[in-house]
């Protein structure tokens, strides 16, 4: 039998993948705000940032629509309003999208006073 030789920076980079991905299983089900706080420390000390996209304008590239909120304000139609499951990148590469509530002009409401 011929032994397998797995080149240790891959191993290695295997391994982080794998315990990046407990982390975010473990961080989506943690129910202490200390827990959550340092899983979050702990992603981010490695180049994981959460992904909390409050205020800026909705993209679909970047970011999933959960739904709308509406508002009457033109200057917040397409904003996000609030992250309901946060979206994770690990350095440039986005391993979760954010999944979003985006602020949505009421119908009949003109952006015009």
């Amino acid at each position: 039998m011929t032994a397998v030789h797995i080149d240790p920076l891959d191993q290695a980079r295997s391994e982080r993948a794998a315990l990046i991905k407990l982390c975010l299983y473990a961080l989506d089900r943690a129910r202490s705000n200390g827990v959550v706080e340092r899983l979050a420390e702990g992603l981010d000390g490695i180049g994981v940032a959460l992904l909390r996209p409050d205020g800026q304008p909705f993209d679909p590239a970047r970011h999933e629509a959960g739904g709308t909120a509406p508002t009457d304000d033109p200057a917040l139609d397409g904003i996000i309003a609030e992250t309901e499951v946060l979206g994770f990148a690990d350095r440039d590469q986005v391993l979760r999208a954010p999944i979003v509530t985006v602020y949505q002009l009421r119908s009949g409401t003109s952006g015009t006073s």
